[in-house]
């Protein structure tokens, strides 16, 4: 009886072991693969809202259409899933750039309204004027023209408006529960890869520097001597 009861032990420690060593030689293996799964961009083009992008794999699930607007999503069975909500609205000014007092609007809004985690930057996605804004908050207070509340219950959210002389897009992502981190970034790939449709803006030289249209000398021609 003592010797069963003693193999039981050494093998139950056995196996502990074992699941322990498989667990920590295998998992960063698995961690890059379902990395890789999770981050490999899918085509998307929604023609009524203007966009043609590429969507993580990891948030590309189920395609939920609403006016105005499309929410795109992956369920997980025993978490929240990462959600990404896209709005198009027509431009009415068409300019390709969005106005110096809403940039500094919403670059001083985490201060001004003390939002926690708050970040911002002007940037340009596929050559369109452009702000990205992460923040870490239970209810989000820069976001008034999304339908539902897509920012309840997560830890974090990236808000991006991209503008085009003829839509101005508003992108919303919550990665999740899951894994937070893996599934912002899929947030941010999917979002850098849009492309709106439009005329696209002209390219503005760098202040400071002096464009020369021509820069080689001309051509001298030999002189023919006179004759006496």
């Amino acid at each position: 009886m003592q010797a069963k009861f003693a193999l039981g032990i050494i093998l139950i420690g056995g196996g502990a072991l074992l699941a322990e060593y498989i667990l920590v030689k295998w998992s960063p293996y698995y961690e890059g693969y379902k990395a890789n799964k999770a981050l490999q961009l899918l085509p998307y083009q929604n023609q009524n809202l203007g966009i043609d992008m590429q969507v993580a794999a990891g948030i590309y699930g189920t395609v939920d259409d609403f006016p105005g607007g499309v929410k795109i999503y992956r369920s997980h069975f025993f978490s929240q899933g990462p959600v990404l909500t896209i709005t198009s609205q027509v431009n009415p000014g068409h300019t390709d750039e969005f106005s110096p007092q809403l940039m500094a609007k919403w670059q001083t809004a985490g201060t001004y309204q003390d939002i926690p985690g708050y970040r911002f930057d002007h940037t340009k996605i596929q050559g369109r004027d452009a702000a990205m804004i992460w923040q870490a908050k239970e209810h989000a207070k820069v976001l008034p023209n999304i339908s539902f509340d897509v920012a309840a219950q997560t830890p974090s959210l990236l808000t991006t408006h991209i503008i085009s002389p003829d839509h101005i897009i508003q992108a919303n992502c919550t990665p999740g529960s899951d894994d937070p981190a893996l599934y912002m970034r899929a947030c941010e790939e999917s979002i850098k890869s849009m492309k709106v449709s439009g005329p696209m803006p002209e390219e503005k030289p760098v202040p400071g520097i002096l464009e020369l249209k021509n820069v080689n000398p001309p051509k001298r021609t030999a002189r023919k001597p006179k004759r006496k």
